[in-house]
């Protein structure tokens, strides 16, 4: 089945004051979405997960690599025909209340995408806010309103109405429910659920929480200072972790049963920054089974016979461990406390 969104060798590197060389916040990185799906993409701060949203709906222009969305080169449309394609793909955005213009009412937010692409007349935009109201959870009321007037909770599911409007085939969600409380992140993500299965989109769905992205994916690419280091289906990838990285992330994961117990692995603070990557393997200052070829050459990804893909030489045959007892999957094995 041809996928929904492919993305091949993307690369986007930026200028650093006062540094000759530019800082590459993604490097090469490859991944397909299947219509339907939903691909969650976690990392540290700075592993470049925003920037890579931002590259597939060509907020950003990549300095390399091929972008291809439901059967169509993203990067050789012209202005026009990149204008028609956006009404397939939208966002949400992080902050629910930066993200709308406190200046406008609801009903005129909502509608904008609607009048932008000149899709009906007033009246028919004014019942499609009101359908997307209520698709969301929000009283027709709210048309006349402000966002200042709203909860954190509410604005944020504004601003899913307003994705919608166009009908898209795929959200981008970038950190959709990190701003909210506890609470309320449930209720959003239960009608990004409701809405996914009832108007069949498939979602980019980017956070730092693993309990969020292992609730909401089918499959989860890990990311690491610009590179896809894991790559897999999310119940395969939750409970038997293969690269260190995600080792890390995954033992840090409360664990609402007690009689399975987790080892966590506790990573060493990264002292390089984001704006240098270490020669070799970038992961390996931070590795607890940094080998010396860590430090000199940069794994290949491996896959496996079910898709799963990894960077780490830990699963190539010239950097297996000798003791496979002390190997990482062995931390993750579940037995009685």
């Amino acid at each position: 089945m041809t996928p929904l969104l492919e993305l091949r060798h993307l690369v986007k590197d930026f200028p650093v004051r006062g540094r000759a060389a530019a800082l590459r916040a993604v490097d090469g990185v490859s991944l397909a979405l299947a219509k339907g799906a939903t691909l969650g993409i976690v990392g540290e701060s700075g592993s470049g997960k925003s920037t890579l949203a931002r590259l597939v709906l060509r907020l950003l222009e990549p300095d390399a690599g091929t972008i291809h969305f439901d059967g169509d080169d993203l990067l050789a449309l012209d202005n026009a025909g990149l204008r028609r394609r956006r009404r397939d793909m939208q966002m949400v955005f992080q902050d629910p209340y930066a993200s709308l213009d406190s200046r406008m009412t609801i009903g005129a937010i909502i509608s904008e995408p609607l009048a932008i692409h000149r899709i009906g007349s007033r009246a028919d935009r004014e019942r499609r806010v009101a359908e997307l109201l209520e698709l969301v959870g929000l009283d027709a009321p709210a048309v006349r309103r402000y966002p200042h007037e709203f909860s954190g909770g509410q604005r944020q599911r504004i601003g899913i109405a307003r994705a919608i409007a166009l009908e898209p085939k795929l959200l981008v969600l970038d950190e959709p429910v990190s701003a909210l409380d506890v609470s309320i992140q449930s209720q959003v993500l239960n009608l990004l659920l409701d809405l996914k299965r009832r108007l069949g989109l498939s979602y980019i769905f980017i956070s730092h929480d693993l309990s969020v992205v292992e609730h909401m994916s089918d499959e989860i690419a890990v990311m690491y200072l610009g590179r896809i280091v894991e790559y897999g289906r999310a119940d395969r990838l939750f409970e038997a972790p293969r690269h260190p990285y995600t080792q890390a992330l995954v033992s840090a994961i409360l664990d609402p049963d007690p009689a399975r117990k987790r080892t966590r692995v506790m990573l060493p603070a990264d002292t390089t920054g984001s704006e240098i990557v270490p020669s070799g393997c970038r992961f390996h200052p931070r590795c607890r089974f940094a080998m010396e070829i860590c430090r000199t050459a940069s794994p290949a990804s491996t896959t496996d016979s079910e898709g799963s893909r990894v960077e780490c030489f830990l699963y190539e045959p010239q950097g297996r461990l000798d003791d496979h007892s002390s190997s990482p999957g062995s931390l993750f094995r579940h037995g009685p406390p």
